[in-house]
């Protein structure tokens, strides 16, 4: 068994959180919105400005915990730590079925959705220094392609501005139950959208310097996709009205409408393609971050110790392939409306929690190099901001809380038949 190596620097870690979170959502997520609650353009846009807020109050948390825990696991570090080795355990199942797992196999939906929108006819393992690398250089090209796209739409698309013409309640919905609740379902889906602004949290124990390029990657990472979000639902709205959203945004997704009524259909095929290039490079930055928990909580004795053994190379392999089956799996039998819904809801319940452990670690005296800014308003908007988005969103959606809990429990039986007594205690973790 090889152990990880500091073998990355910022540039690669930030590029992982961004590729993480530029997957399928942003160019798909609109169409959902449109559909499921809303077709006012300002409250759709206020709703990415939200989730970005939200997105970067959380990773400046986060960049305070992993500077004070450089080690790879993310949250099944800090929870088990800060809480109980199970609330840690409960967080890496989580992350093992529903964080990666789940938009993984979204993100291979939603490409197979581009593809089909191209090709009608088709519709329906390297080590880590190497690894990064290539992940940096398609970064930069998904980034650039994305800020050609939204200057190209501004500046010679075919567009009106007409399209921002306020419709119907727009944020003074906010004031009724219904209204809350729908646009806390329309977080949901850009929370899926952000997900992965903790991605380098993932991979602390692979970062050199972690207590210094782990906060920059972080921040740097979410506040470059925040403004691109933002910048891309401006032009999609330019491109096509609200309504124009709300067709299927499986079969016909926003990223491909706005592409051919800007520029014409060719000019559209030849986005959409671009776009499912960018799909395989979040499943590329999903595959490299999430077999890092799971080999953690292996080393930990919280699942079977193959899953931490690591290749010559750096590689968690047993992880990666025990990912891929997870994912295919997801992929067979679901869809990416639940895929997005499950994820998003879930895991703004354990983001909530681990932000909240920041209050415990401080309370106990532990000191990290990086301090949140803006404490204790930053992590008290986060979670407070993520209950309120779990609690309309469970009333709104029994099923959804229903799948959750069922996941809960699976992994609650697990821990309680193989892991409890074997994972190391805070104190032996922090030796």
């Amino acid at each position: 068994m090889t152990p990880p190596k500091r073998q990355l620097g910022i540039a690669v870690a930030a590029a992982i959180v961004i590729a993480n979170m530029i997957g399928s959502g942003v160019f798909t997520i609109p169409g959902f919105q449109a559909a499921f609650a809303f077709k006012d353009p300002w409250t759709m846009m206020s709703t990415w400005a939200v989730g970005g807020v939200l997105a970067l109050c959380g990773a400046a948390v986060y960049a305070e915990l992993g500077s004070l825990m450089p080690r790879a696991g993310g949250e099944y570090v800090y929870l088990r730590d800060a809480y109980h080795p199970a609330v840690g355990f409960m967080s890496g199942w989580v992350s093992l079925v529903v964080g990666f797992s789940a938009p993984i196999a979204a993100a291979a939906l939603l490409f197979a959705s581009y593809v089909g929108a191209v090709v009608p006819a088709l519709a329906g393992t390297a080590q880590t220094k190497l690894g990064g690398r290539v992940q940096t250089v398609f970064t930069v090209i998904k980034v650039l392609l994305i800020v050609t796209f939204v200057v190209a739409g501004l500046l010679v698309g075919t567009g009106d501005w007409g399209h921002f013409a306020s419709r119907g309640e727009g944020l003074s919905m906010l004031g009724s139950r219904a209204g809350s609740a729908n646009y806390a379902g329309a977080l949901v889906y850009v929370s899926f959208a952000y997900s992965g602004w903790n991605a380098a949290a993932y991979i602390a124990g692979e970062i050199k310097q972690p207590q210094r390029t782990l906060p920059r990657a972080l921040l740097l990472g979410t506040g470059i996709v925040m403004l691109l979000y933002l910048s891309l639902n401006l032009v999609f709205l330019y491109a096509v009205p609200p309504e124009a959203m709300a067709v299927d945004p499986v079969k016909q997704p926003v990223g491909d409408i706005a592409a051919r009524a800007l520029f014409g259909t060719h000019a559209g095929d030849l986005l959409s393609s671009l776009i499912a290039l960018a799909l395989v490079s979040a499943v590329s930055a999903m595959m490299m971050a999430g077999p890092r928990v799971y080999a953690t909580m292996a080393a930990d004795h919280a699942l079977p110790h193959q899953l931490a053994r690591y290749s010559t190379r750096g590689v968690p392999s047993v992880a990666v392939a025990v990912q891929c089956v997870l994912a295919l799996g997801f992929a067979i039998v679901s869809d990416p409306d639940h895929l997005i819904t499950l994820v998003g809801f879930t895991l703004a319940i354990f983001a909530a929690l681990t932000v909240g452990a920041v209050f415990i670690f401080r309370a106990r005296g532990r000191v990290s190099p990086f301090r949140t800014p803006l404490y204790p308003i930053t992590p008290l908007l986060f979670v407070a901001l993520s209950l309120w988005i779990v609690y309309f969103e469970a009333s709104a959606r029994p099923g959804l809380s229903a799948a959750t809990l069922g996941v809960l429990v699976v992994g609650a039986l697990i821990y309680l038949a193989t892991a409890r007594g074997k994972a190391r205690t805070p104190i032996e973790a922090d030796e």
